[in-house]
């Protein structure tokens, strides 16, 4: 599971960027409840989604023709730097190049070979989220991708990950769907999948998307449509699995929200 005993190569931030952060504010306090703490100056208006005081998340202002609206993922490196070459050597891209987040860290941004984006962190003062794997937090993060073997061998290279595969419900001969957990820990410390882009759905394009944990998946999408999300995906059953749906916020970040089955939870 995810948590926030942070270990390289797990998910250690999110963040939305979107061209009206107070169109999404509005949005996710009304859906999961968050709310939301402005940045000042010194941080560029880069500011905090907050759960019961605890940081779930993190904002920023982005203009539709500087960046796409999207929730992005981080993954804690021991160095930003040689990740970041690792990733240009080993056909991904290194959309911005590393940076240090005054004391709170150094960042990269980049994209696997086949174009999904994803960002790492590492870490200074700033470690992390306080809050993962609660209601209404972040529980699960997935890939989506075109090219599955080829991506769980970047990424295993990249950050050493482990790997389960479990067939994809109503079997088939596709790849079948990937659990990954960080380098020296066990399939118990699963935090995300990687699944292949089917060919008709919503999900047209690799990508990196998370999921919010909802205690009642079909009461929060009810709460998405009155607040202005679109639902792109109804909910829907996977048997042993959950109870899941993908939103697209009003500004068009796209996430899932899941009620695990009992088991599972």
């Amino acid at each position: 599971m995810l948590t926030t005993r942070y270990v390289p190569g797990s998910p250690v931030w999110l963040d939305i960027s979107t061209p009206d952060l107070d169109a999404a504010a509005r949005f996710y306090q009304a859906v999961l409840g968050w709310t939301h703490q402005p940045g000042g100056p010194e941080f560029g208006g880069y500011g905090l989604f907050q759960l019961d005081g605890k940081t779930v998340a993190g904002g920023m202002t982005v203009p539709a023709d500087q960046g796409p609206t999207a929730w992005n993922l981080y993954f804690q490196t021991t160095d930003a730097d040689r990740t970041a070459a690792t990733v240009q050597s080993s056909g991904g891209t290194v959309i911005a190049e590393p940076m240090d987040v005054m004391d709170l860290g150094r960042m990269a941004v980049l994209a696997d070979p086949q174009g999904a984006g994803f960002a790492v962190w590492q870490p200074g003062t700033n470690k992390g989220l306080d809050l993962v794997d609660a209601p209404d937090a972040l529980f699960w993060v997935e890939l989506n991708t075109s090219d599955v073997p080829a991506a769980v061998a970047f990424y295993t290279a990249l950050f050493g990950w482990g790997t389960t595969t479990m067939p994809m419900p109503g079997g088939g001969e596709g790849p079948g769907y990937t659990m990954i957990h960080p380098e020296g820990q066990t399939a118990d410390d699963m935090f995300g999948g990687i699944a292949p882009l089917g060919d008709e759905g919503p999900l047209d394009r690799p990508t990196w998307l998370p999921y919010f944990l909802a205690q009642d998946c079909d009461a929060t999408v009810g709460k998405a449509r009155e607040a202005g999300g679109t639902i792109t995906m109804e909910p829907v059953d996977m048997p042993g699995v959950g109870r899941f749906a993908l939103i697209d916020d009003p500004t068009g970040a796209r996430f899932f929200v899941m009620t695990p089955s009992p088991q599972q939870a």
